[in-house]
């Protein structure tokens, strides 16, 4: 058998908080000698946690960021003296940046990291000696899958076509139909949901995979592919019905519910709210990725290394910390009523609030509003200073050492799935969402599809939701959506900013397939249209 030395595999508890990949050999260890006994499949396990975390967290450009710089919810940003990078992502037009190349390479190279330590561990189910305890197998094999579905689904969301693996394997492989992607994905999630125990929710780790994620994540995939492809099932594996009954089987049995106050799902918007944070694994949060503050230039990548490009550029104000400057668009705010809780919850008004921000020169598509929900934090130190918050844990980079956590599903999202999918308690489901964003100034509205749509915008703004579900109700509706001409301040001079629809039709909402992949592959992979 050949000999593979085993680079990964933190050896920390699976709080996901202490993984890191090494650069060299901690020990001449095999395939054939490591994968024996179920101390052996934990720490594999935990490596594919750790894949997952950094090819969402600490990998090229972040993905909850360009989820929203590519909606109609966040414009690029940044510095004025900045290059291009994130104006050409939020255009669809690689011309505006031009030197910019490879606008998801890294990401490409983190993500299929990822994959591919979950089918190492996969293939080794059976060389495992798992003492007769089949159901401890049963739930290492179903949180494998998930992360691998979680993973595929995110990669083939931004590039539609790409090669699939279920097997380790370096082979020149051309781009997969993405039916097939989405069947594999959708059989992954099918075994989780009926294998993973039937615990509550908070008898399981925060952060690791429970049942009803996975049944939550087949909604999610269910409603975006059939509704991108205008398929009626999911890759031919999973029915409407099937899909509605897993959102019900949460529903019934997680354990999982709504938090009073919308503001406390949210370490710095609970501050801004003067309400106590729920924390990290409240009852809300059905699956979430986990960081911790302990970053390195080492190769110990556990920090949220995207949440500061949501910051206010470079300026703090207690409770915000200072970031580089991605901005929200007006009409976020806007949208919401002066009644609805989840606007004050949700964005960053700098007039609205009579924040002091002094930084406008060095900010480009300036509009006075920044995300609050995903922003890095400060608070006071000893002297009475503002400093970020990572320093109350000795650190003090505040670009890696962010440690909120990145909540994928919340409960709120199953109800409204489970309303759209045609449950026959949608109106319930629905008026529990917004009676707790509108509180005493609750009034019931019928429940349709429009309603859920505009719903689900306002529950999951700026939480990297909102550009899929624009995109699954077709690419036509998300370049309308999206398309604008406004005028924005870049250096503190007007500017006008247009982006068009053109751009989105033509690249039917997909990413640019790295350049250097494709010459990687000797053109056997081939570029997306638009790009």
């Amino acid at each position: 058998m050949k000999n593979s030395y085993l680079y990964i595999l933190c050896l920390g508890l699976l709080s996901l908080g202490s993984c890191s990949l090494e650069t060299e050999p901690l020990t001449q260890v095999t395939d054939s000698n490591f994968y024996s006994t179920t101390d052996d499949a934990y720490k594999a396990l935990v490596g594919c946690y750790d894949g997952l975390q950094i090819a969402t967290g600490a990998a090229g450009q972040g993905i909850p960021v360009v989820s929203e710089v590519f909606s109609d919810d966040c414009f690029g940003g940044t510095g004025n003296a900045d290059s291009y990078n994130f104006a050409a992502m939020d255009e669809f037009d690689i011309s505006r940046a031009p030197s910019f190349v490879d606008l998801f390479n890294t990401n490409w190279i983190a993500y299929y990291k990822a994959i591919y330590r979950c089918n190492v561990l996969l293939s080794k189910m059976d060389q495992i000696d798992w003492q007769g305890d089949e159901a401890l197998r049963n739930t290492y094999e179903s949180e494998t899958r998930f992360i691998r579905a979680y993973t595929y689904f995110e990669m083939v969301r931004l590039w539609g076509n790409i090669p699939l693996l279920t097997e380790p394997s370096t082979e020149n492989i051309p781009q997969a139909n993405p039916e097939d992607v989405y069947a594999v994905i959708a059989e992954d999630l099918q075994f989780a949901a009926n294998n993973l125990p039937d615990a509550a929710y908070n008898t399981v780790d925060a952060g690791r995979v429970t049942k009803w994620a996975a049944k939550s994540l087949l909604g999610r995939v269910f409603l975006y592919y059939t509704g991108y492809y205008g398929a009626s099932d999911l890759a031919g594996v999973v029915t409407k019905a099937q899909a509605l009954a897993h959102l019900e089987d949460v529903i019934a049995s997680s354990g999982h519910g709504l938090v009073d106050d919308f503001a406390s799902l949210w370490p710095v918007s609970s501050a801004a709210s003067e309400v106590d944070f729920a924390g990290e694994d409240n009852q809300e949060i059905v699956f979430s990725i986990r960081y911790t503050y302990t970053s390195d230039y080492n190769g110990n990548t556990d920090g949220n290394h995207w949440l500061v490009m949501f910051g206010m550029r470079e300026f703090a104000y207690l409770p915000y910390g200072r970031g580089w400057g991605i901005t929200v668009n007006p009409k976020l705010y806007d949208a919401y009523s002066d009644n609805d809780t989840r606007r004050s919850a949700t964005v960053i008004a700098v007039e609205e609030e009579e924040i002091p921000f002094d930084k406008i020169e060095n900010q480009r598509e300036y509009t006075g509003y920044y995300n609050k929900k995903y922003t890095p934090m400060s608070i006071l130190d000893e002297e009475g200073q503002t400093v970020s918050a990572v320093n109350q844990f000795g650190v003090t980079d505040f670009q890696i050492n962010q440690f909120q956590d990145y909540v994928v599903l919340r409960y709120a999202d199953v109800l409204l799935m489970a309303a759209e999918l045609g449950s026959g308690n949608a109106q319930a489901y629905f008026d529990q969402v917004r009676q707790r964003a509108l509180k005493d100034n609750f009034v019931s509205l019928s429940v349709n599809q429009d309603n859920i749509m505009n719903e689900r915008h306002l529950e999951f703004a700026l939480e990297g939701v909102r550009y899929w579900d624009l995109l699954r109700q077709g690419v036509d509706v998300a370049a309308s959506t999206i398309a604008e001409t406004t005028e924005l301040l870049s250096g503190g001079v007007p500017e006008t900013k247009t982006i068009k629809a053109e751009n989105i039709q033509a690249t039917k909402g997909l990413q640019q397939i790295p350049n250097t992949q494709i010459t990687l592959s000797d053109n056997v992979l081939k570029q997306n249209a638009g790009w």
